[in-house]
């Protein structure tokens, strides 16, 4: 039976997950345990992952799973799929969340190599094959970053797009040109009240801020689409 968890929202400043899918295996007393850890923005992409699991490997005894949705982890979700309530999703859903990994899922393919491992065997392996899946796959960090809008003039937007590129602290996403100029920028979150003053010395307090919502990114990059935007 699929085990459920949800939290309230709270900001979260960043989050591990994973890059890209991989795919890792361990054996306990001769049985096969195949971990895929893939990035999950909703729980629609983590059933998507489970699915295609179970269509690929049919000839596997269990295809267990858990995922972590949300930057602030608020949707939880774990089934044993015929294993021992609690021996096989649940071990593996508190391994992703003590190793604090956000909008992700993991699938472990199990084939019985015909010795019974018992309630405590169970846990310690489908536990056990997230945690190396994570220690082989790796992990990103992904930091939260607050979307912004300046609007300058022509005069001053050349200069202003140049230092802000070589200062590196601002993610530049998109550049409109008009009556004015359009910026659309990322930002680390602390750092909002900061550039808002260095922006106004900048442009002698002639360009316009506007603040947008919260995204995750990867470092000083742009938004990472799938998996980085806050749910």
């Amino acid at each position: 039976m699929p085990h459920e968890r949800d939290r309230s929202d709270e900001k979260q400043d960043g989050y591990l997950t994973v890059a890209a899918e991989g795919v890792h295996e361990t054996e306990v007393n001769r049985s096969r345990f195949r971990c895929l850890l893939a990035p999950a923005a909703t729980e629609e992409q983590a059933q998507e992952v489970i699915a295609r699991v179970r269509r690929e490997h049919p000839t596997a005894s269990h295809h267990c799973w858990a995922y972590v949705i949300g930057a602030d982890a608020g949707v939880q979700r774990s089934g044993d799929d015929g294993e021992p309530g609690g021996t096989a999703g649940l071990p593996m859903l508190q391994m992703l969340t003590r190793r604090e990994t956000r909008c992700l899922v993991a699938v472990v393919s199990r084939w019985f190599g015909g010795t019974k491992l018992g309630a405590g065997g169970l846990i310690r392996a489908y536990g056990g094959a997230v945690g190396a899946a994570l220690d082989a796959v790796g992990t990103v960090e992904r930091r939260r970053c607050r979307l912004v809008t300046v609007t300058v003039g022509h005069e001053r937007a050349g200069r202003l797009e140049n230092d802000l590129r070589a200062a590196g602290d601002a993610a530049v996403l998109d550049v409109r040109y008009g009556a004015e100029v359009t910026l659309d920028l990322a930002l680390p979150a602390a750092t909002v009240e900061d550039f808002r003053a260095r922006l106004a010395d900048a442009t002698a307090g002639t360009a316009r801020l506007e603040l947008g919502g919260d995204t995750y990114a990867a470092g000083g990059t742009p938004p990472v689409t799938g998996g980085g935007t806050a749910a």
